[in-house]
């Protein structure tokens, strides 16, 4: 279909050209480790880049930082939190970590604390906050799993802030879904993702601007 092709790039043009023209509303910073950087695939096919494309079609023009970093514990998530705060002035964070931190079976308790910690830091200074849940291999124990599962929602709880139950749903497990290490999404699962998130990214974003 010749005319399919002929009328994308005008239509591509002008939505790109909305997005440029848009002065931006606010800052939402996605902090987390290689889910949210993206590893192995381009910047702008990973979630934060989703994000920002699909809020901004929805005419919410924000700027969507990704500081991710590959292999980050929660451990290293509260050391750097303080510089995401000073550095990008968010007006919003998505926290999606801890998946290192269950990999390599660091104590729940410890995941637990540090969260507790991040998400103080960050309500201190008004920041509002959207924190993604995970899930855990049961190849690690069922008493490992459950503990650590529960931190999400005990997290959530304590601070009053908007959980995605498990960040990975839909694509998890999801071999076409997934790179070949089976851990790290591809393009395709990153939509996936997005399609699951976006709803409690779009209402804490709407929260934001009332």
């Amino acid at each position: 279909d010749a005319g399919r092709f002929d009328r994308a790039p005008a239509r591509t043009a002008v939505k790109v050209s909305a997005e440029i023209t848009q002065p931006t509303k606010g800052t939402i910073v996605a902090v987390g480790d290689s889910l949210t950087a993206g590893l192995g695939v381009d910047e702008n096919l990973a979630y934060p880049s989703l994000i920002e494309k699909r809020l901004a079609a929805d005419g919410l023009f924000f700027k969507v930082v990704n500081a991710g970093i590959s292999g980050e514990t929660s451990s290293g998530t509260l050391s750097r939190i303080n510089w995401v705060i000073s550095s990008l002035k968010p007006d919003m964070v998505i926290l999606v970590t801890g998946a290192n931190d269950g990999l390599r079976g660091i104590d729940a308790k410890l995941l637990k604390q540090n969260l507790d910690q991040i998400i103080t830091i960050l309500k201190e200074k008004k920041i509002r906050v959207v924190l993604g849940g995970m899930k855990m291999l049961p190849n690690l124990g069922p008493d490992y799993v459950k503990e650590f599962e529960r931190v999400y929602p005990e997290m959530a709880d304590k601070h009053h802030i908007p959980l995605i139950p498990f960040f990975l749903k839909g694509v998890a497990g999801e071999k076409t879904l997934n790179q070949p290490d089976g851990i790290h999404p591809t393009a395709e699962g990153y939509t996936v993702i997005v399609d699951h998130i976006y709803p409690y990214i779009l209402e804490a974003v709407l929260k934001l601007q009332s």
